[in-house]
């Protein structure tokens, strides 16, 4: 059985770019782009344990951040379960990661990201 722990090289910057415009966007109090860029980083980095733990980890930190006690609840057994889901290569594809969707719903990569996939895996 293959481990999915860290992230292929190919596509540690496309992640990096999107936690670094989430981190931005957050300091900047930019919500709303804040939560897309960390949707895009945990679509580019669930199947990889530590990727998908950390987008979690900061998708916490957005629920404190903006004070939403949904969010936090819903992050804190995605933090826990999330990453040994990716480790042993059980994910629901797609799934952006928030507490309004559901953990095992697989969804619709988008064509960009897709595109990002074709190239760099």
């Amino acid at each position: 059985m293959k481990m999915y722990t860290a992230m292929p090289k190919a596509l540690v910057p496309y992640f990096e770019k999107e936690i670094d415009l989430a981190n931005m966007c957050l300091a900047s109090d930019n919500f709303k782009d804040c939560w897309h860029h960390l949707e895009r980083a945990h679509v580019i980095g669930q199947k990889y344990a530590y990727a998908h733990t950390y987008t979690h980890w900061k998708m916490l930190q957005f629920g404190f951040k903006i004070k939403s006690r949904k969010e936090i609840i819903g992050q804190i057994p995605r933090l826990l379960v999330g990453g040994i889901k990716s480790f042993v290569g059980h994910i629901p594809v797609g799934n952006t990661g928030g507490s309004d969707v559901s953990p095992l719903q697989p969804m619709e990569i988008p064509k960009d990201i897709q595109e990002i996939f074709r190239n760099n895996c």
